[in-house]
């Protein structure tokens, strides 16, 4: 339900940009890069969830595409602001890390009940992978701080 709240509250502060008709637009890039900040903690706080408890292979690749997708069309959006574009872009490198990671996972019977399947994973290597996402989340979201504060 969370996400979904997040989604909606990210397009009613994208509905209120574009329907800004014309103020300033510096104000208007520090929303644009705040909103795109808070896709991007969105996207990461995901990724962390699918990565700590995934259904399936299938299902935690699937959700790692899309959330490449969200990121490429976040790069596309973030116009010319080149400190934004370069964070994303290091958020993607850790997307792509996330998803080479999840390849060498696999589907073993579960101790528990040997019918049912379970993704084993090693701990440290989990906790490494969502702390670089968290990581590079967190540098979007300063990068669009330093741009309000060179303002």
């Amino acid at each position: 339900m969370m996400p979904a709240a997040l989604v909606f509250a990210g397009a009613l502060a994208l509905t209120g940009c574009a329907s800004g008709g014309g103020g300033d637009t510096a104000a208007s890039g520090e929303e644009s890069c705040s909103t795109i900040a808070a896709q991007v903690r969105d996207i990461s706080n995901g990724v962390q969830n699918n990565l700590a408890a995934p259904p399936s292979l299938d299902e935690l690749q699937s959700y790692l595409g899309d959330a490449s997708s969200r990121t490429d069309a976040l790069i596309e959006d973030s116009g010319d602001d080149s400190a934004l574009i370069d964070s994303l872009g290091e958020f993607q490198t850790a997307l792509n890390e996330v998803s080479t990671y999840a390849d060498g996972l696999e589907e073993v019977p579960s101790e528990e009940d040997p019918s049912a399947m379970t993704i084993e994973q090693d701990p440290d290597q989990l906790a490494e992978q969502q702390a670089a996402v968290q990581e590079a989340a967190v540098a979007v979201g300063a990068s669009c701080d330093a741009d309000s504060d060179s303002e």
